[in-house]
C-alpha cells in the first residue's frame, strides 16, 4: 500500500462521512433499527458506510474491505485489508452525546498500520501521517486541505497516579474490579474511539476493555495509539492484539503508554 496515497484518502472520506453524519445528526428525527445482534444502527450509519465504502474501491480497486454495515464484507479472508467502523457510537449518536467517531484504517500482516479516528461532534480528528506517526489535526477540516497539526504522543506515566479513561456506554462491575488493581489520580469516561485518542495524546494513561468489541471498532484508534507510541495488548497474557482474527472479534486488551505497570488478569 502506497502510504502517501492513501492518508489523504482515509483523512477526505472521515470528514466527507462526518459532515453527512452531522446534518442527520442535527436534525429534528431519525430511525433507529436494530441489527440481528440487537445493537442500533440509524441511517447515518449506512450513509456514512455509503460514502466510505464507494470512496475506497474507487480508490483501491481489489483491495480486500471488511466494513462493520456490509454483513458480505465480513467473509473476507486477507492479511492486509482496509477496515471501516463508519459510526463508532452510535449510542452516543442516538442519545446525543457526541462522543461517536469515523473509523477508517488499513491493516498490515495483522497491524493496523494507519488509520484517522474523526468525532465530527467534537471538533477533534486523529490521525497517522504516512510515515507512521500520529497527529492531531486541529481545523478547519477541509477535505482536501489538511490544516494545523500537532504530533501526538503518550504520557510518562505516574503509576501511584494513574490517568484511566473507560467506556461510557459499557462500563461494569468486571471493568471496575480490574481498574481496581491500579492506583488512580483520576478517570474519564469516553465514548467510541476517542478513548484510544485520549491515551495516544497523552490525556490518560490506561484504558482497558474488558467487554466485546470487534475490529472495526478498534483498529483506526490501535493505529493512532501505535503512531503516538503507545501499546494495546490482550488482556489476558499482555501479548500484541493482532487483527484478521476468525469473525473479527477480539477478545478483552488493554491499550496503554509502555511506562503503565499492567496487572494481570483475575
Amino acid at each position: 500500500m502506497d502510504y502517501e496515497t492513501l492518508v489523504p484518502v482515509m483523512r477526505r472520506l472521515a470528514i466527507e462521512a462526518g459532515a453527512r453524519i452531522m446534518e442527520i445528526y442535527r436534525s429534528d428525527d431519525f430511525d433507529v433499527s436494530l441489527k440481528s445482534d440487537d445493537s442500533p444502527v440509524t441511517v447515518a450509519d449506512e450513509a456514512a458506510d455509503a460514502l466510505i465504502s464507494d470512496g475506497l474501491v474507487a480508490a483501491f480497486p481489489g483491495v480486500a474491505l471488511v466494513t462493520e454495515e456490509q454483513a458480505q464484507s465480513h467473509a473476507v479472508n486477507a492479511a492486509d485489508f482496509l477496515i471501516v467502523d463508519p459510526l463508532d457510537g452510535t449510542k452516543e449518536f442516538v442519545q446525543r452525546r457526541g462522543d461517536f467517531t469515523v473509523n477508517i484504517a488499513w491493516v498490515e500482516a495483522g497491524v493496523p498500520r494507519r488509520g484517522v479516528v474523526y468525532a465530527p461532534a467534537r471538533d477533534r480528528m486523529f490521525y497517522t501521517l504516512p510515515d507512521g506517526t500520529a497527529v492531531e489535526e486541529t481545523g478547519p477540516f477541509d477535505p482536501d486541505t489538511p490544516g494545523l497539526t500537532r504530533p501526538l504522543h503518550v504520557s510518562e506515566p505516574d503509576n501511584s497516579a494513574l490517568m484511566v479513561v473507560a467506556s461510557k456506554s459499557h462500563r461494569d462491575q468486571v471493568t471496575e474490579d480490574y481498574i481496581g488493581k491500579y492506583a488512580v489520580k483520576d478517570m474519564k469516561s469516553a465514548g467510541s474511539s476517542l478513548k484510544f485518542c485520549l491515551v495516544a495524546s497523552g490525556e490518560a494513561d490506561l484504558y482497558p476493555r474488558l467487554g466485546r468489541t470487534m475490529e472495526w471498532d478498534t483498529a483506526a484508534g490501535d493505529a493512532v495509539l501505535r503512531g503516538a507510541g503507545g501499546v494495546v495488548v490482550r488482556h489476558d497474557d499482555h501479548a500484541p492484539l493482532g487483527y484478521g482474527k476468525p469473525g473479527y472479534e477480539n477478545p478483552f486488551f488493554i491499550a496503554c503508554a509502555p511506562g503503565v505497570a499492567l496487572k494481570r488478569a483475575g
